[in-house]
Order: C-alpha cells, then sequence, then structure tokens
C-alpha cells in the first residue's frame, strides 16, 4: 500500500509518499511560502529535485500541485491517485479528545477544530490540508495522527499546573507535550536496537532542534515531557523563552509598553538562542561564532545544554532510573558540541562516552562506552514513516 503523508503548516506542506511494504519514501517534497508567491520542491526517489515556482493562493492549490508532480508522466512516480491507499496527516493539537491516532470523520474534523484555540497556528492550517486532500480523493481513508496523543498517558500530577483547578476544569488548561510521533518512534527503536522488550524499559528521549522537547518514556508511556500546553514550555530552542517567570511577561510589557500578545511574540519568535546570542537560531552559526570568539553564542549554547542536562536528570528521578538516553532531529543528531556538553554533565549519573563516536552525524550511533550506567545513543527520527505506519495499522 502506497501512504501519502501531508504535514500542514500555516504557508508550508510537506509531504512524502511511501510504500508501506519496503516502507521505501517514493517521493518527497515541499510546498512553501503558500498565500505570497508559492515553490514546489519535489523530489522522486532516484531523481534530482525539481523546483516550480508557481502561485499558491492556497493549501488546495499545493495539494494540487503535489498530485500533479506525483503523477506527472517526467517527474511522478505513480501512474494514478488510484495507488495510493490511504492519507496521512499530522495534526498538531488534538486536546485529550484524542489519545490515540483516528479515521478522520466529519466529528474528527470538528473536534481538531474545537482545539484550533490552543493552537491557533497550527490546527487550523491542518483541517485545510485535510479538507483539500478529501476534495481531490474523496474515497481515500485519510488519518489523523495528533503530536499531542503519546503524551495522553502522563499522570495528573505531572501535566497539571498549580492553578486554581477550575481552569483545568472549565478551560482543559494542562500541559499536553508535541513531538509525540518523534518521541514514541525514537523509543521504539531504541529499545530494538537494545535487544529489549519496549515495556522493560525507562527511556529518555531529546528532540533537539528549532523546536524541542524531552520525554521521559517508562514501560513503553509517555510519563512526563518538557513542552506543556504550548510548545512554548520548557527550555530555550531556536527562537522561544521556554519556561521563565511568568511575571517577565507583564514586567516587558509595563517596561516597554507592549500589549501581552507582542510580548508572546516575542517569547515565541525572538527569544532563546536567537535573542541570547543576537546572531541566529541555527546552531550551525552559532558553532561558528563561538569558534570565533564570540561569547554571546558561546552563552546560548551553553544554556541550551545545561537546561537540556538538568531535564534529563529531572526524568531519571521521575522514573525511577534510565535505560538510555537518546538524541534525535536537528540538533541532537547533528550537533555535537551540544552532546558534549550534555554529556559532560551526565557524568553524575554514571555516563561514560566515546568522543570519537560522538563525532558522527545523522547516523544510528551509540555513543556510551561498556561500563556507563545508562546507555547514550543517536537514532534519527522518521516522524512521516511513525505517521505512515500509524496510518496503515488504521486502514487495513
Amino acid at each position: 500500500m502506497k501512504i501519502l503523508v501531508i504535514n500542514c503548516g500555516s504557508s508550508s506542506l510537506k509531504y512524502q509518499l511511501i510504500d508501506s511494504e519496503s516502507e521505501k519514501v517514493l517521493a518527497k517534497g515541499l510546498c512553501e511560502r503558500i498565500g505570497i508567491d508559492g515553490r514546489l520542491t519535489h523530489t522522486p526517489s532516484g531523481k534530482d529535485s525539481v523546483v516550480l515556482n508557481d502561485p499558491l493562493p492556497d493549501h488546495e492549490k499545493a495539494v494540487s500541485l503535489v498530485i500533479e508532480q506525483l503523477t506527472d508522466s517526467e517527474n511522478g512516480v505513480i501512474a494514478s491517485l488510484d495507488e495510493i491507499g490511504a492519507v496521512g496527516h499530522r495534526i498538531v493539537h488534538g486536546g485529550e479528545r484524542f489519545a490515540s491516532s483516528c479515521i478522520i470523520t466529519d466529528e474528527v474534523i470538528e473536534a481538531i477544530s474545537e482545539c484550533s484555540d490552543l493552537a491557533p497556528l497550527h490546527n487550523p492550517a491542518n483541517l485545510i490540508g485535510i479538507n483539500a486532500c478529501r476534495r481531490f480523493m474523496p474515497e481515500v481513508p485519510m488519518v489523523a495522527v495528533f503530536d499531542t496523543a503519546f503524551h495522553q498517558t502522563m499522570p495528573d500530577y505531572a501535566y497539571l499546573y498549580g492553578i486554581p483547578y477550575e481552569y483545568y476544569e472549565n478551560y482543559k488548561l494542562r500541559k499536553y507535550g508535541f513531538h509525540g510521533t518523534s518521541h514514541s518512534f525514537v523509543s521504539k527503536r531504541c529499545a530494538e536496537i537494545m535487544g529489549k522488550p519496549y515495556k522493560d524499559l525507562n527511556i529518555i528521549v531529546c528532540h533537539l532542534g528549532n523546536g524541542s522537547s524531552i520525554t521521559a518514556v517508562k514501560n513503553g508511556e509517555s510519563v512526563d515531557t518538557s513542552m506543556g500546553l504550548t510548545p512554548l514550555d520548557g527550555f530555550l530552542m531556536g527562537t522561544r523563552s521556554g519556561s521563565v517567570d511568568p511575571t517577565i511577561i507583564s514586567y516587558i510589557a509595563k517596561k516597554e509598553d507592549k500589549t501581552i500578545d507582542e510580548v508572546m511574540d516575542i517569547l515565541n519568535k525572538k527569544s532563546g538562542v536567537l535573542g541570547i546570542s543576537g546572531v541566529s537560531s541555527d546552531f550551525r552559526d552559532l558553532q561558528k561564532g563561538m569558534e570565533e570568539g564570540n561569547e554571546r553564542c558561546k552563552k546560548a549554547i551553553e544554556m541550551f545544554a545545561y537546561r537540556v542536562a538538568g531535564y534529563i536528570g529531572s526524568y531519571v528521578v521521575a522514573m525511577g532510573g534510565a535505560d538510555a538516553i537518546c538524541f534525535t532531529a536537528g540538533i541532537g543528531e547533528n550537533t555535537s558540541i551540544v552532546r558534549e556538553l550534555v554529556l559532560d554533565r551526565l557524568k553524575a549519573l554514571g555516563v561514560t562516552w566515546d568522543s570519537e563516536a560522538n563525532k558522527k552525524r545523522g547516523e544510528e550511533v551509540k555513543l556510551s562506552k561498556d561500563d556507563s550506567k545508562i546507555d547514550v545513543y543517536i537514532i534519527p527520527t522518521n516522524e512521516e514513516l511513525a505517521i505512515a505506519r500509524e496510518t496503515v495499522a488504521l486502514v487495513k
């Protein structure tokens, strides 16, 4: 069965067409600048990428262009849409309504829409992608795979905030967590690598990218995670501040004569390592700056690593021990200096690691030595494959 995986952002659409039997990517691509001008980069397996600068006024046009390329006589990989067995959609926020992936129905669409106030930048775009695909492929089953679903196993003492309980009862204000598809995929792959039952392991997954989160996976279930009601919570990221004293919001608003929305925009888009360094949200730029003697770039990297190590330590305590720590996503897989700084702080937990292995990038590698109290790995994430697997399991 061929599965089309769709991931819609507010002005973008990423996709992969995956053969579920071989799990081979037949084609992948990215539609950018939707609603502005439009560009599609389409990459068929084994061929060069094709770049099309076509107007993309909306996501429906983007989906149309993707379908054209997938079925194109020269750049396509399928003869017609009849070859697509199902479509898997990434949905950012499922609130408390969804603890697992599900077949998309009108009722599911309505429930996703009701969660939009919890993810105003993401869920509406996800819905646009769903509706566009349903128009072009009305007979093809669609599946919703939620970023938040994996974390619905958290106990209430981990997900509740220390605010009046009626705010949870009335508005469902609580920690939800994100990157669940990645955390699930990587933790399961870790168990496979270790050759041990998934349900018998305590695994800490560090999904470190422009958006970052860390999850404690105990006996196959998420028991705590760093992101909260929104992806702003946790530790500092590319442009996000992570957790800060809430008083900072009103303090900046008064001092700078800004609205709360303006301050929230600062915390989401102008903070994190970008705000600390004043240079970039990209760790490649930060590392270059640090090597050139830029102290603020060095400070940003050190702050990031310090907070990652802190979450790891707290999750070892939360689970009563850890069998493995996994680094994944763009920074986790590729930025050795971050891993080095984190691992140096984990010596107190009995972690020993191989500096030569830590030089590897973007591949499965065991970083820990044989005498390490906790195994440490680099495990590349594959959220699209995870979505495809979830989709197949529901439609077969």
